[in-house]
């Protein structure tokens, strides 16, 4: 596909070539009409002649030797013609050498890094708000893109032989002791205790007359109705004073026995190689059943859904962190000159070690390319680059030649 600017460039050549090859038919009228007048006038005529003449030559000889670059001249298979179409290869090698030996060093790399002062730049850039929220959003797309290339069945495989193996690793009891003891430290089980004492209160209420049913059922034939009635009032009100009792005194004496079987029970759980050796059946039991197995298996995919669309959207918390954090990065790079010292050797580096590793790749790259073009294709790429400065050497060709052809009349006359 043929680019504006080859466009551009291909007009510029042509109108050269015409350039120059009106120059070269100009000088030849003028060497025939001198030719042809100069038995009848003044010598002078010697001189244009002269210079006609050898710029005909000259400008001859330079279109051969320009033509002679990119094709056969006059479509004749002259040898050592067609010069860059017989030897593109070699050609596209010798290019890639050039630059690989001359361009691809890290003596070369290292100056300009050093002039580049990588560091302060990026800091500067990364201070704007604006500026570090779009590389905010590169990174995003980064790693989305990481995300969508990884092997997800070997991560989540690792993922969940992770977790399977911290989950083992953990003794499940001393774990649970150590959190009742928390909540007895702060309190939690006092609150828990204030619930469990309401919902039997309600509990209560809500069963009442299925109690009273109970009572009834199980009360001998021979004693009145009235007297299972107020037995049953007074054990339910009983009950229920019990519970109002339990649940406004902190100090209650049901609330410290409690209290006292709670961090009892937390010390065997750590302490009691039998509950120690029980909650590890349980977790065994509950590693292999289905659904936790599932739920492991799943982490992977749940968290590679998560951090996608956090990654693309400008809003989620993940974004927003990786805004602020790279625009305090920018800021202290900006300000801190040390800092600009490391990440200007880091660049340094990286770059000392792509140049090291991969420019041969660079070299080869270059030399395949131009292997892959086709002989017209790359005749026709040489010179539109540099066809239009080639005509110059016809035109300087034509003026030179007809200078050279006049000193030599001139000294041929004196002489």
């Amino acid at each position: 596909m043929t680019s504006p600017t080859d466009v551009q460039r291909a007009g510029e050549l042509r109108r050269m070539k015409w350039f120059a090859t009106g120059l070269l038919v100009a000088v030849t009228i003028v060497f025939v009409i001198a030719r042809t007048l100069r038995d009848d006038a003044g010598t002078w005529l010697g001189y244009v002649e002269a210079f006609a003449e050898a710029a005909m030559v000259g400008a001859l000889a330079d279109w051969f030797a320009v033509t002679a670059l990119f094709r056969h001249p006059l479509g004749l298979p002259i040898p050592h013609t067609a010069i860059i179409p017989k030897r593109k290869d070699q050609i596209g090698e010798s290019l890639g050498q050039f630059v690989q030996e001359n361009f691809l060093t890290e003596e070369l790399l290292n100056e300009r890094l050093q002039k580049a002062h990588v560091g302060e730049r990026l800091g500067e850039w990364l201070s704007h708000p604006a500026n570090a929220l779009r590389a905010s959003a590169a990174a995003g797309d980064v790693l989305r893109g990481a995300l969508e290339v990884v092997d997800d069945e070997a991560i989540s495989g690792s993922i969940e032989a992770m977790v399977e193996r911290r989950i083992r690793a953990t003794p499940v009891a001393p774990l649970m002791g150590r959190a009742i003891d928390v909540a007895v430290e702060n309190g939690h089980h006092q609150r828990l205790l204030d619930a469990t004492m309401t919902g039997l209160k309600n509990f209560l209420d809500d069963n009442r007359y299925t109690f009273r049913e109970r009572l009834q059922t199980e009360s001998p034939w021979w004693v009145p109705e009235s007297i299972d009635d107020r037995i049953f009032d007074k054990i339910f009100t009983g009950v229920h004073r019990f519970l109002d009792d339990v649940g406004r005194d902190h100090d209650h004496d049901v609330r410290r026995s409690i209290d006292q079987r709670v961090v009892a029970f937390a010390q065997r759980l750590r302490d009691d190689p039998e509950l120690v050796a029980k909650g590890e059946e349980i977790k065994d039991e509950l590693l292999a059943h289905p659904d936790v197995r599932a739920w492991i298996a799943s982490l992977w995919s749940e968290m590679k859904t998560s951090i996608e669309r956090a990654a693309v959207d400008p809003d989620s918390e993940l974004r927003r962190r990786m805004t602020f954090s790279l625009s305090q990065v920018g800021q202290r790079l900006k300000d801190d000159p040390t800092l600009q010292a490391k990440v200007d050797g880091w660049v340094a580096s990286a770059g000392s070690y792509l140049v090291s590793n991969y420019r041969g790749e660079v070299a080869n790259m270059i030399s395949s390319t131009v292997e892959r073009w086709d002989a017209e294709s790359t005749s026709r790429r040489l010179e539109l680059q540099v066809g239009r400065d080639l005509q110059f050497i016809r035109i300087n060709g034509t003026v030179v030649g007809g200078l050279a052809g006049l000193l030599i009349h001139l000294l041929t006359e004196v002489l």
